[in-house]
């Protein structure tokens, strides 16, 4: 139990999180881990509108802080970071302890200097540097928007971006 999904996904959360990767993988509730997002409350409010299970909206040092209690749970969490930047701080820098070894990765925007990783996942430099970063620590990556989706696995694409 504890944390038994991880994505990134630049929505954070909205229909394809609840309604089909938390009918793939059941849970308990959901952390969003976002600085902006915890400090905005139009943000906050509307991410907490778009969910049907307990969900959380926490900065990353708030996230630091009940980090351990969450993996220890009794219950199931997604935890879900809006940049690759801030999952590899999380399962790299700070050994956050999930249930899984895939990090599922959701809609990244395409946006000035990104590559095209797979439909609706563009990335730039940054992103790249914390996609290899986390797969060194053993994750395997999975891009995929939702679960009956093909997906494009970082081990598939990475040496042709790094």
């Amino acid at each position: 139990m504890a944390i038994s999904f991880i994505r990134v996904d630049d929505r954070i959360i909205h229909g394809q999180i609840i309604i089909r990767w938390s009918t793939e993988y059941p849970c308990d509730g959901i952390i969003a881990v976002d600085d902006k997002a915890a400090s905005s409350e139009v943000i906050r409010n509307a991410l907490l509108a778009a969910s049907t299970k307990k969900t959380f909206i926490w900065t990353r040092e708030k996230f630091k802080a009940k980090m351990e209690v969450a993996a220890a749970s009794s219950k199931n969490y997604f935890v879900i970071t809006k940049t690759p930047e801030t999952m590899a701080e999380l399962l790299v820098d700070w050994g956050m302890k999930v249930n899984t070894k895939t990090l599922n990765i959701g809609p990244q925007s395409a946006k000035k200097d990104t590559v095209r990783v797979s439909k609706n996942a563009d990335i730039t430099k940054e992103d790249i540097a914390a996609y290899e970063k986390i797969h060194s620590a053993g994750y395997q990556i999975e891009f995929q928007l939702v679960p009956d989706f093909s997906k494009v696995r970082w081990s598939d694409v990475r040496e042709k971006l790094i």
